[in-house]
């Protein structure tokens, strides 16, 4: 065997070797972005199990708010269908958008529901709907914090794909960007969803 074919063949182990190693990394980064958006799941399910509770415990007081509390229930299957579709979409971006837009819905419904409580003093007096409200609120906060460790992991991961010469096996391996959950409410609705009764 000849001198040179000796180094060919080294060289072309080693870049294969560098290959495997940043192919292992990507898929790291991919599983760190799809548990990360697991655990927002997790959260999103939760909301969406209280709020039932809330709308039906509400119902007594409210006869004549109907339409708010149906604005819920629609904005609540709303957001629970978009969530079924990124969690089945893989990171796609435009569903990832659609989740924002029916999050967002939610939060103005919910929003609306907590002014209303406001002004029915026996509604605020009631355990349940404080419970299920401090409830509400931890799940948002637990939400929240789910988003940005989400945002962070695909940062990392984009980041990871669009480095050299790690982007040359990303190409390879089809290997795409992950979209970021981004907040499609406008200023005034950037605040958090207010349904505490205190």
């Amino acid at each position: 065997m000849s001198y040179s074919l000796l180094i060919f063949i080294s060289v072309l182990a080693v870049i294969a070797v560098w290959a495997i190693m940043v192919y292992n990394r990507l898929v790291l980064r991919r599983n760190e972005v799809d548990n990360a958006f697991s655990q927002i799941d997790v959260q999103l399910k939760r909301r969406y199990d209280l709020i039932p509770n809330l709308v039906n415990t509400a119902r007594g007081y409210l006869q004549h708010e109907r339409q708010t509390l149906e604005a819920i229930t629609v904005a609540r299957s709303r957001a629970s269908d978009a969530r079924e579709a990124a969690a089945r979409g893989g990171g796609k971006p435009e569903l990832l958008e659609a989740l924002d837009r029916a999050e967002s819905g939610l939060a103005s419904a919910l929003g609306r529901f907590s002014v209303i409580v406001e002004a029915y003093p026996e509604l605020k007096a009631d355990q349940t709907i404080t419970q299920l409200s401090e409830e509400l609120t931890s799940t948002e906060n637990r939400i929240g914090f789910s988003r940005q460790a989400f945002n962070d992991a695909v940062n990392q991961f984009n980041d990871a794909i669009g480095m050299f010469p790690d982007s040359i096996v990303a190409s390879a391996f089809g290997f795409t960007k992950a979209g970021y959950l981004r907040s499609t409410r406008n200023e005034a609705e950037r605040e958090p969803v207010a349904v505490g009764l205190g």
